[in-house]
């Protein structure tokens, strides 16, 4: 990102959680004007060694009150908690006035997801709980949902929990998903149930980090229900193509069909394989358009006020990168 102008009038950010996407989006936070603070269970020097102008609290997110003295005088709340701590903390944020609030969704669109959405981890219940805030007067909060598709750093070597996320998502090893680079396997379904070929959208959880600074940076007053941002996208299919062509080795995929995959799902069901169950619903929800979506807003927004400077990644120089080039 180029150098960053103050477009803005200096804000308080709070920044709930304090995990690897947490400390990735404090350090682009910590290079703005605003006045940052984290919010974390326990300590984390790190924080602090690394970026000194930032504050970091203390505090219990089941104790509603605590969270509210906490958040007085904070403009906008940036959430990577999930769950009941994160219901607590809309409760929390409301009650102290906050402006604006960005629930801890960061993956596919609000709209591709079901209504009964098995993958679901209180994002419903979160996002109902901000639609009736932002609806409330007086003193109305509103919110913003920031969707990445998916953080390309799920197919890095260890997975997820390799760079402290991911730890509530069920997906945190490297074969938990998709694609296992390091197996050189994959497992996919190619086409959608209207018979398209299944695309996904990926972004870096570091260049997903420069979005949302960069949309900071333009202020937040007049930000929509939902920043799409996008560092690729492409079918499932060319993104497994796309990992053994860089590792130089042919790799092993499963092709299933979607009907197939449902059934497969209903057995793992019947039998209680609750892992291999929640794999299917995985790649069921990555089929049905969870993680793909046509027009990325805020690419759109940052390009046209040039705030994107260089540009977001692209998957297969991710790769090379990560896993080095086979050529």
């Amino acid at each position: 990102m180029r150098a960053r102008t103050n477009t803005t009038t200096t804000m308080r950010i709070a920044l709930a959680g304090a995990g690897g996407f947490a400390y990735i989006l404090a350090q682009e936070l910590s290079k703005s004007a605003n006045a940052v603070l984290v919010l974390s269970r326990q300590t984390h020097p790190e924080f602090e060694e690394a970026m000194p102008d930032i504050q970091l609290a203390v505090v219990d997110f089941a104790n509603v009150e605590e969270l509210r003295y906490a958040l007085q005088g904070v403009d906008l709340l940036i959430s990577t908690i999930p769950g009941v701590e994160q219901l607590n903390l809309i409760d929390a944020a409301r009650r102290a006035r906050v402006r604006v609030f960005v629930p801890s969704e960061f993956e596919g669109p609000v709209s591709h997801r079901p209504a009964q959405d098995p993958l679901d981890r209180g994002s419903h219940a979160a996002l109902e709980l901000l639609r009736q805030w932002s609806q409330s007067k007086p003193n109305a909060m509103q919110y913003t949902v920031f969707s990445c598709g998916l953080f390309m750093e799920r197919f890095g070597p260890g997975g997820l929990q390799a760079y402290n996320l991911g730890a509530s998502t069920g997906v945190q090893n490297s074969n938990d998903y998709l694609v296992d680079i390091s197996q050189a396997a994959g497992e996919i379904i190619e086409t959608s149930p209207s018979g398209r070929p299944v695309q996904v959208v990926l972004t870096s959880v570091y260049d997903v980090a420069r979005f949302v600074a960069a949309a900071i940076e333009l202020g937040p007053n007049n930000w929509p229900r939902e920043f799409k941002m996008r560092g690729d996208q492409m079918t499932v299919r060319d993104l497994v193509a796309t990992c053994s062509n860089v590792r130089g080795v042919p790799f092993s995929l499963a092709v299933h069909t979607y009907q197939d995959a449902v059934a497969q799902a209903e057995y793992c069901q019947q039998n209680e394989e609750w892992d291999r169950w929640h794999y299917f619903q995985r790649l069921l929800a990555t089929a049905n358009g969870r993680y793909n979506f046509r027009q990325a807003n805020l690419n759109e927004l940052l390009n046209q006020a040039n705030l994107m400077d260089p540009r977001a990644m692209r998957f297969r120089e991710w790769v090379e990168g990560v896993w080095g080039s086979a050529v």
